[in-house]
């Protein structure tokens, strides 16, 4: 376990301040020649910032902050982008907790696990409060020796020199070593993190992937390890690139697959458009890597979520991708699905999901954010990112959306039995009533079909506060299906205490980070998951830490099971929910209106019924032609689009269709 430090906070002691000042210019030194990024925020696209000069070591000098939005900086994820936002004044690195410390109250907050054992934490050794932040993890088990697992993570003990880390188990997950020193902070030049855990069968090798300046400015490097992550030896470069961001990866094991020992790594690549969305592959057991192929590249950014194959040995691989709606908050995303049936060589996009609410309170920049606290005013940039999975053509995918009122989120799960191409209705994996914030999920399928879901899950308290170990925040929940996603046991708690909202008192990582995705897995006999969460402390002060579990594979609890809504039987690759039982008697009006805000024209459509029974069903709101899926709250559906285009805009009610007469409205 991280143990406390007693060390002054470097905002008290003027030595670590000089030394942090002269961390954060050689980190500025670091960043200049980063080919093309993009971006300043989501709501100051048009008013680019001055002119300022920066020079970061380790690449070329003389960047220059006015082309953060044309290069695409504001919209990665990474820490090098981090690092010259906050150079170039356009986001805050991290803070402490500021405010009075309540009694330490998460210890005492527990309950019986209905899923997962005894959570263990991967971070050993001490750290300081001046560079304490581990979060964003991909956990692997070997599925020849299971004892055998690795999980990648963020790690800033040693920044600004590098941000990778990983922990290894040789006992299956008892017990966690973290590597220390990390081997990934050479090799490959500076590390900037974005973990991807991979497993090459013919080998019997793990690999850390992760952004490294040695591989062409911004690349991909690989780390390789033949002895279950003890030892590591420097691999290749999976890309050599000048601005990649969010690699996600993942590995055929397969014997009976035609592309068996395949490895894949998806990215995307700002030099290239808005972010071009591409992946890459080896087969020769990463010594060398295919030349990328785009799998997205058009005017619309398209996130790279995840990456995954099918379990079953098919050798489908599919990217979960998401479009967001051009930043900030409050705005809509779409979900894409892209297909390869040929070893990754070509893909398809199979399905567009319907537009529906990211999560989020409010904005800082570009990210939307689950709270608020910290520096920034916000904290935890989230834009409802999941992560797909697949077995016997059946794909998954979760994700995050807003909830209804002031619910800052709820997780979803949408289920396709037709190789991605068409999906059932979204299913709220959340039981909950309450408005409390549900995020950021993961899921893992067997290679027996069953399946585990885990997010970050606050339904137990009633408030966050910003680095307060005494203010209890969230838990980590679950949900199991047995049956490849057919029908669903009951949601409950998988990790063992509640945490606080851990602080990120890093001022060379931006303010908003904490992590922005977990990968979970799974093998023949469990499914393996890990998070972020503020339980232990330094200093006092509660901050990122990573913790892991796992859940057996098998059958599990007895409630009675959910059915998942089966996909709709219609040749569209966007298969529309109908709203049950909402005849038109039940509603009052339908309204729609263009309003001007400094951020642009914001369209917005209410629809008001004369009660609340038909609350957490929903409608479909066509804007132009184009569906959008929004849930009543209440006795009333609201649908807010930001950067709506000036000019007319016909606004109808489709579903229920034929009780209101469409709107037209303008934005100018």
């Amino acid at each position: 376990m991280k143990q406390k430090s007693t060390s002054q906070s470097a905002f008290l002691n003027p030595r670590v301040l000089i030394g942090l000042f002269i961390v954060l210019a050689g980190a500025v030194l670091a960043l200049v020649g980063f080919g093309t990024f993009s971006g300043l925020t989501a709501s100051s696209a048009e008013a680019q910032p001055a002119h300022k000069i920066i020079n970061v070591a380790g690449l070329p000098p003389g960047f220059d902050c006015a082309t953060i939005h044309e290069k695409g900086i504001d919209r990665q994820e990474n820490f090098l982008a981090g690092s010259i936002m906050i150079a170039c004044g356009e986001a805050q690195g991290g803070s402490s907790f500021s405010g009075p410390f309540s009694q330490l109250l998460y210890n005492t907050v527990t309950t019986p696990m209905a899923y997962g054992g005894g959570d263990v934490d991967l971070i050993t050794g001490a750290d300081s409060i001046t560079h304490p932040t581990q979060s964003e993890t991909y956990t692997l088990a070997n599925p020849d020796n299971p004892n055998q697992i690795v999980v990648t993570y963020n790690d800033s003990r040693t920044a600004s020199a590098n941000y990778s880390g990983a922990s290894y188990s040789s006992d299956g997950g008892a017990t966690f070593t973290r590597l220390n020193p990390a081997p990934f902070a050479s090799g490959h030049g500076t590390n900037f993190g974005d973990p991807v855990t991979l497993y090459n069968h013919p080998t019997g090798s793990f690999f850390a992937i992760f952004l490294a300046t040695g591989c062409g400015g911004q690349g991909i490097g690989a780390w390789k390890s033949t002895d279950g992550g003890v030892t590591w030896a420097t691999g290749a470069c999976v890309h050599n690139g000048a601005s990649d961001d969010r690699e996600s990866g993942w590995s055929d094991n397969n014997p009976s697959s035609p592309f068996f020992g395949r490895m894949y790594v998806s990215w995307n690549n700002f030099s290239i458009g808005v972010g071009a969305l591409q992946v890459t592959y080896s087969t020769d057991n990463g010594a060398t890597w295919h030349a990328p192929i785009n799998v997205a590249n058009t005017s619309t950014f398209i996130r790279d979520v995840q990456i995954t194959g099918d379990m079953s040995g098919n050798g489908t691989m599919y990217i979960a991708g998401m479009d967001e709606g051009g930043g900030g908050f409050p705005h809509n995303n779409i979900n894409h699905i892209y297909r390869s049936t040929d070893g990754g060589n070509t893909w398809t996009n199979t399905y567009t999901g319907p537009s529906f609410a990211g999560p989020g309170v409010s904005a800082s920049g570009y990210f939307a954010c689950m709270f608020t606290g910290g520096s920034a005013g916000v904290y935890w940039r989230h834009e409802g990112w999941g992560e797909p999975a697949a077995f016997n053509n059946v794909v998954h995918l979760v994700y995050a959306q807003h909830g209804a009122g002031a619910d800052a989120g709820d997780v979803y799960y949408i289920r396709s039995t037709d190789s991605g191409a068409t999906f059932g209705a979204p299913f709220k994996l959340n039981s909950d009533a309450t408005t409390r914030p549900q995020w950021q999920p993961n899921i893992s399928v067997s290679p027996s079909g069953t399946l585990l879901a885990t997010w970050y899950d606050g339904r137990e308290f009633t408030t966050c506060t910003y680095g307060n170990p005494g203010v209890p925040c969230y838990r980590m929940w679950s949900r199991k299906s047995t049956d490849n996603g057919g029908t669903w046991l009951a949601d409950d708690s998988l990790s063992d205490v509640a945490s606080p909202l851990p602080a990120q008192p890093d001022t060379t990582v931006q303010a908003t980070y904490a992590g922005d995705y977990d990968y979970g897995t799974a093998t023949a006999s469990k499914h393996y998951t890990s998070w972020d969460e503020g339980r232990v402390t330094i200093s006092g002060q509660s901050q990122q830490d990573v913790f892991s579990d796992k859940e057996p594979a098998g059958g599990g609890a007895t409630p009675t099971p959910t059915p998942t809504a089966t996909p709709t039987a219609t040749p569209t690759a966007t298969p529309t929910p109908t709203p049950v039982g909402i005849p038109c008697g039940d509603l009052v009006s339908f309204q729609a209106r263009c309003t001007h805000t400094v951020n642009g024209d914001r369209l917005q459509a209410k629809l008001t019924l004369t009660n609340t029974s038909h609350s957490g069903q929903q409608v479909t709101i066509t804007v132009d032609g184009n569906p959008n899926q929004v849930t009543i709250n209440g006795n009333k559906a609201q649908l807010q689009i930001p950067n709506e285009p000036l000019g007319q805009h016909t606004v109808a009610l489709t579903n229920p269709a034929g009780c209101f007469a469409p709107v037209v409205t303008n934005c100018n």
